[in-house]
Parts: C-alpha cells; sequence; structure tokens
C-alpha cells in the first residue's frame, strides 16, 4: 500500500498495525503516505516510545522533509540539462517527443560520466517525489520529474545487468506523471535512437551503416554497446572460449573511450568491426561443417596456439565431435556436484586428447576448458 487515510482515533498497537501496512519498502517504493484527518501524532508518538530508535527514525517522516529533499534533487537533475531546451517536449507531437528524448539522452552522454550520474540523481529524486506526492511542489514539478523519468528508463535499457532487466519505474510514480512519458514506447532505446530494431544475431551491414551515420555521437555508441552485450551474453551460454574472447575486445574498447584515448566517432567504428567478428564468429561452425555444439569444444581446444594448429582442422574437427558424443554420454543432471563423474569424464577428455596427438603440455589446459565448457552446455542438455 502507498496511502492510508486515517479518519478514526487509533493508538498503540493497533496504531502501529495499521502504519505498516504504508511504511514498508519495496523496490522502487522508498515509503508510505499517511493522511492523518484526527492529528494522531502525539498517539504515534507514544506508540514509537515502544519501539527501538531505529524503529523510530525508520517512522514518521514529516512530508515537508520529503518536499525539501525532492527539490534539492530535482535541481541536481536540472544542472545536467542546463543550456538543454527539454520544455519543447511538452508540447510536441509523438515524434517530436521522441526527437527530444533522443537529444536530452545524447546532451546527458555527453557530459563526464553523465550517464550514471544522471541515473542516480533521477533515482534519487523519485524516491523524494513519491514521498512528497500531494503536496503541490510535488505537483508542480510532476511533467518535468515525467520528462527526466522517461530518459532515465531509456538510458537505462542500454544498460545490460547480470540476470535481471533494467530498472522499472515506481508504478505509482508513472500513474502520478503526466500520460506523455508514461508510454513504454517514448523510451524504447532504438525508437528513440531512430532505429529499426535489429536482429541481434544478424546486425546486418545495412543496420551498422545506419548507426556510423547517426549525429548523436554518444548515443549511438551506447546502442552499439548494448548490443555487443548482450549478443555476447547470449553466446556465454554455448561457447565459453568465443564469449571470454569477444567480452574482453568489447571491455578493451570501451575502455579506451571512458580513458579518452579514443573519441565517440572512432569507439563507433571500433564497435561496428566487433559486430562484423562477431557476426562471421557466427557463421564460422558452417564453414568447418561443425554443429554449435562442436563449435564450442572445438575453440576450447586451443586452436589459436601453433604447437595446436600442427595437428590440422580435420583432426581437431573429430576431436570435438568425439568429445561432444563423449560428453552426452557421461553427464547427469547432479554430475557437476559428484566427484566420481566427474572424475570419470576428466580421463575420458584426456584419453581422447591423447588418441589424436594432442600436445601433452596443453592437455591439462584443454582438460580444464573443455569441462568448463561441458558445464555450459549440459545444463542445456539434461
Amino acid at each position: 500500500m502507498h496511502t492510508m487515510y486515517v479518519d478514526k482515533p487509533m493508538r498503540g498497537h493497533g496504531l502501529m498495525q495499521a502504519i505498516a501496512r504504508v511504511n514498508r519498502v519495496f523496490k522502487d517504493k522508498p515509503g508510505g503516505l499517511v493522511v492523518d484527518y484526527l492529528g494522531i501524532a502525539e498517539e504515534l508518538k507514544k506508540a514509537l516510545s515502544d519501539y527501538t530508535e531505529n524503529d523510530r527514525d525508520m517512522t514518521g517522516i514529516p512530508q515537508e522533509e520529503a518536499v525539501a529533499i525532492m527539490l534539492e534533487k530535482f535541481e541536481v537533475v536540472e544542472a545536467m540539462y542546463h543550456s538543454f531546451d527539454y520544455a519543447r517536449f511538452f508540447s510536441g507531437s509523438p515524434a517530436e517527443q521522441l526527437t527530444v528524448i533522443k537529444e536530452a539522452m545524447e546532451h546527458v552522454l555527453s557530459q563526464e560520466d553523465g550517464k550514471n550520474r544522471f541515473l542516480q540523481a533521477v533515482t534519487e529524486l523519485s524516491k523524494a517525489f513519491a514521498l512528497s506526492v500531494p503536496h503541490e511542489k510535488a505537483l508542480e514539478i510532476r511533467d518535468h520529474v515525467g520528462f527526466f523519468q522517461a530518459v532515465r528508463s531509456a538510458l537505462a535499457k542500454t544498460t545490460t545487468t547480470g540476470g535481471k532487466g533494467v530498472d522499472n519505474l515506481d508504478s505509482a510514480v508513472r500513474q502520478i506523471v503526466s500520460k506523455a512519458v508514461a508510454s513504454e514506447e517514448v523510451v524504447d532505446i532504438f525508437a528513440a535512437a531512430g532505429l529499426k530494431k535489429p536482429d541481434i544475431s544478424i546486425l546486418s551491414d545495412e543496420f551498422l551503416e545506419e548507426v556510423r551515420h547517426m549525429p548523436q555521437r554518444n548515443l549511438a555508441m551506447e546502442v552499439l554497446k548494448k548490443l555487443l552485450n548482450d549478443e555476447i551474453k547470449s553466446r556465454a551460454k554455448k561457447s565459453l572460449v568465443q564469449s571470454r574472447s569477444f567480452a574482453e575486445m568489447l571491455e578493451r574498447t570501451i575502455r579506451k573511450y571512458q580513458n579518452r584515448t579514443i573519441d565517440a566517432a572512432k569507439v563507433i567504428l571500433e564497435l561496428i568491426e566487433l559486430a562484423k567478428e562477431l557476426r562471421e564468429a557466427h557463421r564460422r561452425g558452417e564453414k568447418l561443417n561443425l554443429s554449435d555444439d562442436e563449435l564450442a569444444f572445438y575453440d576450447a581446444l586451443e586452436t589459436s596456439d601453433s604447437a595446436v594448429k600442427v595437428l590440422g582442422d580435420d583432426t581437431l574437427k573429430n576431436i570435438a565431435r568425439e568429445l561432444v558424443d563423449t560428453v552426452r554420454k557421461n553427464v547427469t543432471i547432479d554430475w557437476t556436484v559428484k566427484e566420481g563423474v566427474k572424475a570419470k569424464l576428466r580421463t575420458l577428455v584426456k584419453r581422447i586428447l591423447r588418441k589424436y596427438g594432442y600436445p601433452p603440455d596443453k592437455q591439462e589446459k584443454a582438460t580444464q576448458t573443455v569441462l568448463s565448457q561441458a558445464e555450459l552446455l549440459c545444463a542445456e542438455w539434461t
């Protein structure tokens, strides 16, 4: 619950139980609002005297304090849009609003650590705003907060987080802010950037060319970074070596940009080249006549090493095929926690490597990599 209207006398434990219905925080809900028609503040103080000091601090925050914090956070966000006129958003058509959103994102991204600072500032503003409504000061800036939330949501969608999607806006705030900015369509990262959403597994030349010529360089970089991150994470579920390699390449490129050794235009070119390499890597299996699983084990055999290359592609492909067949026949749902099964599989992998003349000094590392790769694939097989 977000709001409770008190219109009957309460005291002691009963009052505290009632307050507890709205003061619980959850996700983006920073607290609740108690609208007091009777003047129960004194009774609340008496009831709180039975609780710890921390409980007292967490209950009954005066709305005026929340409003003061809200206005302070509002000034912080406003300052990030100094010299940028976003007022045209409120009177524009849907197409014009998308344009303003796109330009607003570029304005933030062009600042030093602008993205992280903006995300944090708007989050803090939103929490204070949720506690301040329906104070008149909150209602005065609700459309501005809505705009900031729209930009924040679009920027957040360029951020990939481990296992969980981007932060959703608090549902109560969505109902309060203007309808014009509550639509999910407004904050779609590709729509905001003026791009057709691509098939990530393809990353066509036409799409990459479209990104390369976007006038908003920083926004183009964020779009590409998200696409590549998502694709690498997708491949990490199947190919340990390939995903690790591309993740390192992406990290190096982004680090150079963050250290200002290359500008936005240069990083876009590097990311486009990385996208093309990802695309070609996706087609390697067809060229080598290997299934996706076989290709994953093929890459796990350190094929870039000169000593291993001596074996030749045909031998390495045969090893990969036999490894897939052997792993499939010898794993169970809980094999990773059964030492006996793991030991048996390790022995079988080493036996296959020796059978094909795999370099002895490379066998231990290859075995470790193959077993790690097996754990990934077996999550899908079992």
